[in-house]
């Protein structure tokens, strides 16, 4: 039976779907009175595994999942051992270097050497100025990355952007994008190779449903 590894929080209702339209039927998963962490599909093909979105490769690269689906950020953020098969094209947001807007920063190289960038992403900050040859020191947050800029503990923060609302509403600005996110569809390369449970064919069937989308 194939298992696969689902994204909490906002992709999980796009990854549902797309899986209800190849025949598995996770949808339990979006019953607010279940606190279900594993489930199988009613048509006994499939088990679902609902898992923070960060840990999804994880358990695609362990092997405990044959396919997950996460989004592009996590990928770069952590460089998982697996096989990136499927843009699944939703879920679309972009990294993006923010300022304050009162700020004389207008490109990243105007930020000062050795200032402080703040982010949950820190692979992929330290990775970007170091393309620009920039030295900044990576300030590592779990959350309202937003507010460095504002308490004056760092100059920038490097962090996912989908409206941009958030950033508006705390007086922030973007002025450089690293990359475009979106769903990917992953998969554990051993059992690709293997074709376990016929693992191809379910592939190709989400492809298609992706590429119709």
């Amino acid at each position: 039976m194939l298992t696969v590894a689902l994204p909490k929080g906002e992709l999980l209702k796009y990854s549902i779907k797309l899986l209800q339209n190849v025949g598995i039927d996770f949808s339990v998963f979006l019953d607010s009175g279940t606190r279900q962490l594993q489930i199988t599909d009613a048509s006994g093909t499939a088990t679902g595994l609902l898992v923070r979105a960060q840990d999804v490769p994880v358990y695609v690269e362990y092997g405990q999942a044959h396919l997950g689906i996460v989004g592009y950020d996590v990928i770069r953020e952590k460089k998982p051992q697996v096989a990136q098969l499927v843009d699944l094209k939703f879920g679309y947001c972009r990294m993006s270097v923010a300022v304050k807007e009162s700020s004389a920063y207008k490109v990243p190289l105007d930020l000062p050497a050795h200032g402080r960038v703040a982010s949950k992403y820190v692979n992929c900050a330290r990775e970007y100025f170091h393309s620009l040859d920039l030295p900044v020191e990576i300030v590592p947050l779990s959350g309202s990355v937003e507010l460095g800029p504002i308490t004056g503990m760092s100059e920038a923060i490097v962090d996912l952007v989908s409206t941009g609302r958030t950033l508006r509403e705390n007086g922030l600005v973007e002025i450089a994008r690293l990359y475009e996110s979106t769903a990917r569809l992953i998969v554990n390369p051993l059992s690709y190779r293997l074709n376990q449970d016929n693992l191809s064919d379910l592939i190709a069937k989400i492809r298609d449903v992706a590429e119709a989308s």
